[in-house]
């Protein structure tokens, strides 16, 4: 007998990082689909902006995730608006891009803050809220880098890592609370997180809405890992079984392995720009702001 889709019709849903990009694009998906969304952004006038364009009934509040009073305040601003919360979504993510012997320890610690530690809060917070009510479904966004390790990117992948490892473990602990997990690990998404990236051969570039579309799969079927495209699911297996030679050997052959090292930093300069802002009260180095464009 073929599953039934869970209804998400009236459903409570929180989105960290819903102004834009993914988090924008799974609230329009949402909000088709019927479920009462609230759009969490570091720029709340744009998360604001993106509310009102998105309609259905969509609020927008402020949320800086590296900040545990303001996601709780987030969370209880969410469920005194729209009611108790059914759905979190920890979407909110930077991905600067550099040389690891380069790269300054401010912008690793915003990275893990944002990337991770961010994600931690999320899952903890709507851990406490949903298990008392043994309902609930966390969604956290990773990335094929939490699969796998990619030059100039070291730690972006390490923050990914640690998510799935993360959503992992708490999936093991919400066994028996009617409460559900899901990690989703899209590869290279058409988003300003990624513009200027390079191209591997065979890998398709998806989407901010084939990852939506995947987000709403996962809640309407649950399910814990969650791969865009699907394809790379299967290719994961594969790896993983496979030695490190022969997986170098194949990311060298796909050109897999320069996708975050050949950039055009014309392109990308505005994103690296705002990712470098992204997070109150660590601002950039002196060593920083020199490769800061004017």
């Amino acid at each position: 007998m073929a599953k039934v889709a869970r209804s998400l019709d009236g459903r409570v849903v929180a989105i960290t990082g819903g102004a834009r990009g993914i988090g924008r694009a799974t609230a329009e998906a949402l909000v088709r689909k019927g479920a009462r969304v609230a759009i969490g952004d570091l720029d709340f006038e744009l998360a604001t902006k993106t509310a009102e364009e998105i309609g259905g009934g969509t609020v927008a509040l402020e949320l800086n995730v590296t900040d545990r009073e303001s996601f709780d305040r987030f969370a209880d601003g969410v469920e005194n608006q729209l009611g108790p919360l059914d759905v979190l979504i920890n979407n909110a993510g930077i991905m600067p891009l550099g040389a690891l012997k380069d790269e300054t320890d401010e912008t690793a610690r915003r990275q893990i803050d944002i990337n991770l530690h961010g994600v931690i809060f999320g899952t903890k917070i709507a851990m406490n809220r949903m298990v008392l009510r043994r309902s609930g479904h966390i969604v956290n966004i990773a990335s094929m880098a939490g699969k796998g390790g990619f030059p100039h990117g070291a730690t972006y992948c390490a923050t990914k890592h640690g998510v799935v490892g993360l959503s992992e473990a708490a999936y093991q602990e919400l066994m028996g609370t009617n409460v559900e997990i899901s990690w989703v690990m899209p590869g290279v998404v058409n988003t300003e997180l990624a513009s200027g990236l390079g191209k591997a051969r065979g890998v398709e570039t998806v989407e901010p809405e084939d990852v939506a579309d995947a987000i709403v799969e996962a809640l309407e079927f649950p399910r814990p890992e969650v791969f865009v495209p699907k394809i790379a699911g299967r290719i994961n297996k594969v790896m993983a079984a496979a030695p490190r030679g022969f997986r170098l050997w194949i990311a060298r052959a796909l050109k897999a392995d320069r996708v975050l090292v050949e950039v055009d930093a014309n392109r990308r300069a505005s994103y690296e720009d705002r990712a470098a802002h992204s997070e109150p009260g660590v601002e950039p180095s002196p060593a920083e702001r020199e490769k800061i464009p004017a």
